[in-house]
């Protein structure tokens, strides 16, 4: 099992309940993922009640929405009620295959061989940087979401927010009472309501079955992200805190370029846009298509049997890669595994 986050745990739990022994490898200091490394103001999009691994059900009010923090604490009481296996401090460089078993390396020197491998990692660790305009030549500060904590460091600054999902709204309202900031687009903001008809729209995704949903040929490219609003954030951007602009055309220096023409002098620029997956250890195998992503299909490796993947987008269903859905993929990927 290679990652120690929410997808890794709920593999680990699906294992052990057919009676294997799986060993996990994460590269962290302790079993729960890139939680710990998520800017402060982060809250869950899912109500507790929606937002549990497999055979623990997350504590408190089931209602509300749990802090990063609430998170953390939850997936370290996890894993050590699995009772499992788990070395972290190990890195996993490469994984090959040279005697019909796979081998996997650790950056720490060590070797592990196994008849079966789950490949568990997120995508925190490959923030997705896309090629704007002039933006290598940037004269201020270029982050990615990835590395933004909380807005103090840019009180008073001038900063663009490029992105139209869920992360740039939150940051770019976080930052709004600390700096001047833009959030800049390539499309309009898609907002959904986050209570619709009274209800948390994870209640509807549950009782319509759409959480679960398959994914087949009628969907063949991700769809664009909504961005889930209970009130707050569609408010405070018609409000102009952040402000909402089209993407910038060009960069000289520290001055941007807007679409219609104006140049703005700007501190800093925090990418809000993704990630890819980080599982750059599997390029020797072999398990990559050219673009980086899994050769998989519903999460079995479709070029090596053994391999599979937990936690990827659109695995299987719209839920695939949360915290809410990454145990049905996870069991139903160690039923197919084990069939192999």
């Amino acid at each position: 099992m290679i990652g120690g986050g929410q997808a890794g745990l709920a593999s680990v739990h699906a294992l052990k309940a057919r009676g294997l022994k799986p060993v996990l490898l994460e590269a962290g200091d302790e079993p729960v993922g890139s939680w710990p490394h998520y800017y402060d103001s982060l809250h869950l999009f899912s109500p507790a009640r929606y937002s549990s691994l497999p055979g623990l059900a997350f504590p408190g009010d089931p209602r509300r929405y749990p802090h990063r923090d609430e998170v953390i604490d939850y997936l370290r009481r996890y894993a050590a009620a699995l009772d499992a296996d788990m070395r972290t401090g190990q890195r996993v460089t490469a994984v090959t295959r040279p005697d019909g078993e796979f081998l996997v390396s650790t950056e720490a020197g060590a070797e592990f061989s196994a008849p079966i491998v789950i490949a568990a990692t997120g995508a925190f660790t490959s923030p997705h940087r896309p090629a704007l305009p002039g933006l290598d030549e940037f004269a201020g500060t270029v982050l990615h979401s990835s590395e933004y904590r909380e807005p103090s460091p840019f009180a008073g600054q001038r900063v663009v927010v490029v992105g139209a999902a869920n992360s740039a709204v939150q940051i770019a309202v976080d930052l709004a009472p600390h700096a001047h900031v833009t959030l800049a687009t390539r499309k309009p903001i898609r907002y959904a309501t986050q209570k619709p008809l009274g209800r948390d729209v994870h209640f509807w995704f549950t009782v319509t079955g759409f959480d679960v949903l398959p994914i087949g040929p009628w969907l063949r490219t991700k769809p664009s992200m909504l961005v889930l609003d209970a009130g707050g954030y569609q408010a405070a951007i018609d409000a102009g805190k952040p402000d909402q602009r089209r993407m910038f055309t060009a960069i000289n220096g520290d001055t941007l370029t807007w679409r219609d023409g104006t140049h703005e002098r700007v501190d800093t620029i925090i990418l809000a846009t993704g990630f890819r997956p980080g599982l750059t250890y599997l390029d020797k195998l072999g398990a990559l298509d050219p673009t980086g992503a899994a050769k998989q299909h519903r999460g079995l490796s479709t070029s090596h049997p053994g391999l599979g993947f937990v936690g990827l987008e659109w695995q299987r269903s719209f839920s695939s890669a949360t915290i809410r859905g990454v145990g049905r993929d996870a069991a139903y990927l160690a039923r197919r595994l084990l069939k192999q």
